[in-house]
């Protein structure tokens, strides 16, 4: 996700992150930094609320860098 989102490629980044939501992987506090990135690249502000959402279920709403980020996104 992250050589997809760093190269400019949000959309795959993003993809990939829907492909570990089904197949329930959890992920952690880089990859929602990073896919939230790829959603602030894109304009995607549907598919970042959808991040938000996952922050809050897995607890890093508190975390500084996510929270930076979160602010950066919206």
């Amino acid at each position: 996700i992250a050589g997809y989102a760093q190269h400019g490629d949000g959309e795959e980044a993003l993809k990939l992150f829907a492909q570990m939501e089904q197949e329930c992987v959890k992920p952690d506090r880089v990859t929602l930094i990073i896919t939230l990135k790829a959603c602030a690249s894109l304009a995607a502000l549907e598919q970042g609320q959808r991040i938000h959402g996952h922050i809050i279920k897995y607890g890093f709403e508190l975390d500084l860098s996510v929270g930076n980020t979160l602010v950066d996104m919206y």
